[in-house]
């Protein structure tokens, strides 16, 4: 199936929809963001970005893109930072519940080499010794964006430094929620 394109307003390229930010004015003039694409009104993209939805907002670029009035928070920039931050962690919740996560590292490490996980999770705050670099080595993406407490909060786990995601019907959005977080931070 061919994904829809669509244009960032702040770098002027065309991008496919699952590469970009949605955001809606609403009837009563508020811009939203619409990750999911659920809400009705015009939909504004920007690239998944950091720097370029600062450069949107600070060069008022949604305005300029509807030639219409919006009301835009001042923190809005953290407020979406913090949405695409808690909907990682979210997912992390619901894969937690069927299962799908597991954080002995013993056992995620069989779990590794056996082919059973989708990827690796891996604090930003945890020290890479050699048996993890043994599953990065492993041809398994290890993707970093929350910190030990952060998944020590969302999962009600003490001193989680890593966890092994498997392979289930979750984790493809699990994995979506994440990346796409880390995508908007470093970029």
């Amino acid at each position: 199936m061919t994904q829809k394109t669509r244009k960032c307003i702040a770098s002027g390229e065309i991008k496919q929809e699952n590469e970009l930010l949605r955001f809606v004015k609403t009837s009563d003039s508020r811009l939203l963001p619409d990750f999911e694409k659920k809400l009705s009104g015009r939909g504004l993209y920007v690239s998944n970005s950091q720097t370029l939805l600062h450069k949107a907002l600070e060069k008022n670029l949604f305005i300029k893109s509807i030639h219409l009035f919006l009301k835009i928070s001042e923190d809005f920039e953290e407020k979406v930072r913090r949405l695409l931050w808690q909907k990682g962690l979210d997912q992390l919740r619901l894969a937690s519940k069927v299962g799908a996560l597991i954080t002995d590292f013993e056992k995620a490490k069989t779990q590794v080499f056996q082919g059973r996980t989708a990827f690796i999770l891996q604090t930003t705050d945890a020290v890479c010794d050699n048996d993890l670099k043994a599953w990065i080595d492993a041809d398994i993406e290890c993707l970093k964006v929350y910190n030990t407490q952060d998944l020590a909060e969302a999962l009600g786990a003490e001193n989680t430094a890593f966890i092994a995601v498997l392979k289930n019907d979750v984790t493809q959005k699990v994995y979506q929620n994440i990346k796409r977080y880390q995508t908007f931070i470093e970029n």
